[in-house]
């Protein structure tokens, strides 16, 4: 869908707010997300909230509607995920063509990841994210999977000719050995329990404040295993990413166990990413956003450099998996 959002201006914003019983002063800031658009609103009674207006075609109500209901289940259980607001009996409303939600405005800074108190936090509070996410199914959400993260996206770059013509070959090469070692990384991994997660946790997702994190932006909630919501915790080299892990799972152990065969993942995982994340962009390359956001990409340098990376991958998903203490 070429410009999604070209008819969301400021008066939408404010009159969508309206429809739900919540008047604006009329300032209004921007905050920092591509996928949808989301907005701090300030209403006449000097308080603020943050309105979500959804990215057209992306997910149907139901799927929506099936995060907002996750999230509320953890706020339920005093885990600090920031639930959408309950406005006049529903959480998901419509105005001018455009889906939107509301939430209460939380503050914080990014968590300080190399501070073992800080990862124990986040892994007790993973943990209790997680034995809440097994308790049962989402009904309508996809799963994270080779097929929908890896290959779908490989076929989907190639097919749009995105990848430069003279650098496809190797591309289409380096993918096709990356996605066989997922293969190997899951058939040495055997059967796991998948669960609900909260699909994108990375620093960026979380709020630190003196009180600890909260949890936001649950757009991504898919059914995987668990791991998916740990490694982006982790950075760095091999003893400083087992060093990272030790610590997140002191805390996640005191709630839920950790099945150390999804440690085969991990790098796999990461690589999915990776593929996953060209294609999203490229899916949203008419969304004048994203060249502005994202220059860099589609570049002859981008997919060198992604060649490059998924080579790096193959031979790391071949590596030990990480330790689990």
């Amino acid at each position: 869908m070429s410009a999604p959002y070209a008819e969301l201006g400021p008066a939408t914003v404010l009159d969508a707010l309206e429809t739900a019983g919540l008047r604006g002063d009329g300032r209004l800031l921007a905050l920092n997300s591509y996928e949808n658009r989301v907005y701090q609103v300030w209403l006449e009674d000097g308080s603020s909230v943050v309105a979500k207006f959804y990215r057209p075609g992306r997910w149907s109500d139901a799927q929506i509607l099936e995060e907002h209901s996750f999230v509320q289940e953890l706020a339920a259980r005093e885990i600090p995920a920031v639930a959408p607001l309950d406005l006049a009996g529903a959480t998901l409303r419509a105005h001018a063509g455009f889906r939107f939600a509301v939430f209460p405005r939380r503050g914080g800074r990014t968590p300080e990841l190399e501070d073992r108190e800080t990862l124990a936090w986040l892994g007790r509070y993973l943990g209790r994210i997680h034995a809440t996410g097994a308790a049962r199914a989402f009904a309508t959400r996809p799963a994270l999977d080779a097929g929908s993260f890896g290959r779908e996206p490989r076929d989907w770059l190639l097919a749009h000719d995105f990848v430069p013509a003279d650098l496809c070959e190797a591309w289409r090469s380096a993918a096709d050995l990356a996605l066989q070692g997922v293969d190997r990384s899951y058939a040495r991994a055997g059967t796991l329990r998948a669960l609900r997660l909260h699909g994108d946790c990375h620093a960026g997702n979380v709020l630190w404040t003196e009180a600890g994190p909260h949890f936001v932006d649950f757009d991504d909630a898919r059914t995987g295993p668990a791991v998916q919501d740990v490694w982006m915790l982790l950075s760095g080299d091999r003893a400083a990413m087992e060093k990272q892990l030790g610590h997140v799972l002191e805390g996640y152990r005191q709630f839920r166990e950790f099945d150390a065969r999804e440690l085969h993942l991990l790098e796999a995982l990461r690589t999915l990413r990776l593929l996953h994340y060209s294609a999203w962009i490229a899916r949203r390359w008419d969304d004048p956003a994203f060249p502005a956001a994202f220059p860099w990409f589609n570049t002859q340098r981008y997919w060198q450099d992604r060649i490059l990376e998924l080579r790096e991958q193959i031979a790391l998903m071949d590596e030990p998996p990480l330790d689990a203490p």
